[in-house]
């Protein structure tokens, strides 16, 4: 078996067709530990149960102010229903973008001690954060699924489970990646 040649001895160019090997980058996710599918589903469960906890409550005065009157319940319906979704909306993004250690976390997120992360190293923000819950995740994969039913959903929430970096669609679609820690 034959050796390879020595480089030279001084720094300059190497001599005799001996090349120092290139380090080349491996595909894939270089940061943190990513977090795995059943801690996203734990805390989206858990995001889901806390937002369902008022929902619950409206039920209860809902069906309070029925009893007395129609009217009351019509309005207290509506009303119920529209400050739930203005709190459904800005739930996942205003905590999302918190500063300091917290920024990328729902509680949910907090509880299993997972985060989004941006793929570029910058923090969350408030509109990318809306850009990722509300524009992709709930109107993309909705519109998707009006079309085909329930496939997008089932595509966006299982992909992580086939997903050599553990990313949903939505992920993908807004280059985040949900890590430990």
């Amino acid at each position: 078996m034959e050796t390879p040649p020595r480089p030279p001895e001084s720094p300059q160019a190497p001599q005799g067709g001996w090349e120092q090997p290139i380090v080349q980058q491996q595909p894939g996710w270089v940061g943190r530990p990513l977090a795995s599918w059943g801690s996203r589903l734990a805390a989206t469960l858990i995001d889901w149960l806390i937002l369902f906890v008022p929902v619950a409550a409206l039920i209860a005065i809902v069906i309070g102010v029925a009893v007395g009157s129609d009217t009351g319940a019509i309005v207290t319906t509506i009303v119920g229903f529209l400050l739930y979704l203005l709190v459904a909306l800005v739930y996942a993004p205003v905590l999302m973008s918190r500063d300091g250690p917290r920024n990328g976390q729902t509680w949910g997120k907090q509880v299993l001690g997972i985060r989004v992360v941006r793929d570029g190293g910058e923090p969350m923000t408030f509109w990318y954060a809306a850009l990722r819950e509300i524009v992709v995740k709930g109107i993309a994969v909705s519109v998707a699924s009006s079309i085909i039913p329930f496939i997008p959903w089932f595509l966006n929430y299982f992909w992580p489970l086939w997903d050599d970096q553990n990313r949903a669609l939505h992920d993908m679609a807004v280059s985040t990646h949900v890590v430990q820690g």
